[in-house]
């Protein structure tokens, strides 16, 4: 049993409590699941903190590695995390001064870097582990040898998600067993297609085995509100018609792409930047979230007033938030929806829709913070009548990512 402390809030300390290794920390965005993690790895060897007391770790505590997200590891976030347990990677040494145990903090795409480290303890942060690549194998190397812990606000939306984490616990010898025992393929593809599972009543008994829930009641209240706006309903019709791209002047050759020309023509329609300005004129202070690069130049040409800064979080640039009184903050759905936490304001704007219900989540937890002094946050999603809007809405309410082959196969005429 951890023992009380104020530094923790309720719901934390309980986390804490009830972790162990192999565990995934299933907390929402702004739940403080790094403070969370940190307590832990400093409570198992001995440290105690509250807000006026400090014991140091008794025992000899392993290296720490934390692999996050690059903007993550940018932005430095996870030093301003540590800097309460005295943990301090040196950029040159990365030893700690207290300690003498190595504090490591790395990105995932270098995750293959440590697969033959030992009897350290590594805090994954963001789930990154479906599917099959070199992330997952590196993974289960480390898992094999050291003590490990994955926070993540959606760790998974089907029981594939969970295949390797489920394999490092032991639960199966390799992925290959867990596949065999409970994937269903489809008979009529020439690709491996899952159709189903077999003796989900297993998987879900493992999945609560490891998953550690952090419950907790937020002071803030949500308001979703749908701004509908209009688009070139002929164009639209007759690249649906055609399958040919006007903007490009070319033969639109795969799904992807119509759904990007479509996109395109729904996006830009000028209606969108009226509500935009008119949402700008209750809230001077407003992110933005967009998904292409034309969305970007629209956005960043429209004349929001005087006095109005205008600043951005996209593969372009990494700008901080302005200070200023007016501002409006762009940030692409690819760089920023994960990581990225504001408590100066109290409104995004989704300019355009993702297709990921998991990037939703994590893009509405910018502002949704424990320590944001807002009560109400506003999210408002801009969307037009448009079959592919209405088609992404869909998947987005029932918790799927969309898929463009089903979209394009259905004429929407």
């Amino acid at each position: 049993m951890i023992r009380k402390t104020d530094f923790l809030y309720p719901h934390q300390l309980q986390a804490v409590d009830r972790m162990f290794t192999g565990c995934i920390l299933n907390g929402g965005t702004g739940s403080g699941k790094s403070r969370t993690a940190l307590y832990y790895y400093f409570s198992s060897y001995g440290g105690y903190m509250g807000y006026k007391e400090y014991e140091p770790m008794k025992k000899n505590p392993p290296d720490l590695y934390i692999i996050t997200t690059a903007k993550k590891k940018h932005d430095q976030e996870w030093e301003s995390e540590l800097i309460p347990f005295l943990l301090f990677p040196d950029k040159k040494t990365q030893v700690t001064e207290k300690y003498g145990n190595m504090v490591v903090i790395d990105s995932w795409q270098c995750i293959k870097k440590y697969s033959n480290v030992r009897n350290a303890f590594f805090i994954f942060d963001e789930d990154k582990l479906t599917g099959k690549g070199a992330w997952c194998k590196a993974f289960l190397k480390i898992a094999k040898y050291n003590e490990w812990i994955i926070l993540s606000a959606s760790p998974g939306d089907t029981w594939a998600d969970y295949e390797t984490v489920f394999v490092a616990n032991g639960f199966f010898r390799n992925r290959t067993e867990f596949r065999d025992e409970h994937l269903i393929y489809s008979r009529y593809t020439s690709y491996p297609s899952i159709t189903g599972y077999r003796n989900e009543t297993r998987l879900i008994r493992l999945r609560d085995r490891i998953l550690i829930d952090m419950d907790f009641k937020r002071h803030t209240i949500p308001h979703h509100e749908d701004i509908w706006v209009e688009y070139d309903k002929p164009k639209y019709r007759e690249v649906m018609k055609t399958r040919f791209d006007p903007f490009k002047q070319e033969p639109i050759p795969q799904a992807s792409v119509l759904c990007y020309v479509l996109r395109k023509i729904v996006n830009s329609d000028e209606s969108r930047q009226v509500k935009l300005l008119e949402i700008f004129e209750d809230h001077p202070r407003m992110i933005v979230f967009y998904s292409f690069d034309y969305e970007r130049d629209i956005l960043k040409s429209i004349y929001y007033g005087e006095d109005v800064a205008v600043a951005e979080y996209s593969g372009h640039a990494h700008e901080a938030i302005p200070e200023t009184a007016k501002w409006v903050y762009l940030v692409n759905y690819s760089s920023g929806a994960e990581g990225f936490n504001c408590i100066k304001t109290d409104c995004i704007v989704f300019w355009s829709q993702t297709y990921s219900y998991k990037t939703l989540l994590q893009a509405c937890g910018r502002i949704d913070r424990l320590n944001t002094p807002f009560v109400d946050l506003y999210y408002y999603h801009i969307k037009s009548h448009s079959p592919i809007d209405l088609a992404i809405s869909r998947a987005l309410k029932q918790k799927k990512k969309f898929n463009e082959r089903n979209f394009a196969n259905w004429d929407g005429r």
